[in-house]
């Protein structure tokens, strides 16, 4: 069984016109996951993240920022790229709250593994800034309310967004117990991400260039990440899910088709079959052409339901 964790305040989220980051986005999946083979998801509301769990990565500071500053009407700009509305904040603390409560259910053994289907994205908020469309770094909180509510020693996030996840490898960097694995498009935003940034060992990054396929992707995966995943046997597997590899996104230069979401999805959970008791849970991140965004988590949901 796969728990989806969704909530309607996503889709109240608005950063404006002509925005990438759209409501719609959440909208395409709804209607992809509403088709028959999809009816035996378990779907449940996600609850607001507590400032308690926010707090595991943020600074107080920050949360008082954004709790403040949040809107009742109106917009307001964060940074060039992320805006919130009187909908914002609310929606921020349940995308969080969902990858908290899918981990809460998969370590309870309700469920092997969840797909959070929430929006704003959370990977490129740094503990004391927003970035990118992100306000709060949901899959890092998530991994450290593991660590914190399960005792649990030793968490894996795995990021296959075609931007790098720099806010999840700042709240990670110190951390020997916090593993950080991604495969994205370089050069592109936010312009981290480089194959030198190591952490204290629990970084792994494997940048592509622009117009790699997904043989790259598969390469990459097989050949580095998935070796260094393997080798720090992670209790708990966290996935940050972007979409915008996909050849049809308009953000970036990668090309990767519907079908290798399938298999990074399907190879992901072989993993955590072998060093998890099979515990996944994955976060929608990224991904903005909506046709493409619909077929790659209908493929990803596939995978997971089929574990």
């Amino acid at each position: 069984m796969t728990i989806l964790f969704e909530h309607e305040s996503c889709l109240r989220h608005d950063m404006g016109e002509g925005h990438p980051e759209r409501p719609d986005r959440l909208r395409a999946i709804q209607l992809a996951l509403a088709e028959s083979e999809f009816v035996d998801l378990e779907r449940r509301s996600a609850p607001l993240a507590t400032p308690q769990q926010i707090a595991l990565v943020h600074p107080q500071s920050y949360i008082n920022h954004i709790f403040d500053t949040a809107p009742k009407q109106g917009r307001v700009q964060l940074d060039p790229d992320t805006v919130m509305n009187s909908a914002s904040l609310e929606a921020a603390r349940r995308a969080a709250g969902a990858v908290c409560a899918a981990v809460d259910a998969v370590m309870a053994g309700e469920t092997k593994n969840a797909f959070c289907a929430v929006r704003p994205p959370g990977h490129h908020a740094e503990p004391e800034r927003s970035m990118g469309f992100c306000i709060f770094s949901s899959v890092a909180i998530a991994a450290r309310h593991a660590m914190s509510a399960h005792d649990l020693k030793r968490v894996a996030v795995v990021d296959f967004d075609v931007h790098h996840g720099n806010g999840t490898q700042a709240a990670f960097w110190n951390d020997t117990d916090l593993f950080f694995g991604s495969t994205h498009q370089m050069p592109l935003y936010p312009g981290t991400g480089a194959v030198s940034e190591i952490g204290v060992g629990n970084i792994h990054n494997f940048p592509l260039p622009p117009g790699a396929a997904g043989i790259a992707f598969r390469d990459a995966m097989g050949d580095g990440l998935l070796p260094a995943l393997t080798a720090f046997k992670p209790e708990l597997l966290l996935i940050s899910a972007g979409f915008d590899a996909h050849v049809d996104d308009p953000l970036a230069q990668l090309c990767f088709e519907t079908e290798d979401y399938a298999w990074v999805t399907e190879v992901l959970i072989a993993v955590a079959a072998d060093h998890c008791q099979g515990r996944l849970v994955s976060s929608l991140e990224g991904g903005y052409d909506l046709a493409a965004l619909a077929a790659s988590v209908a493929a990803h949901v596939r995978a997971l339901m089929a574990a």
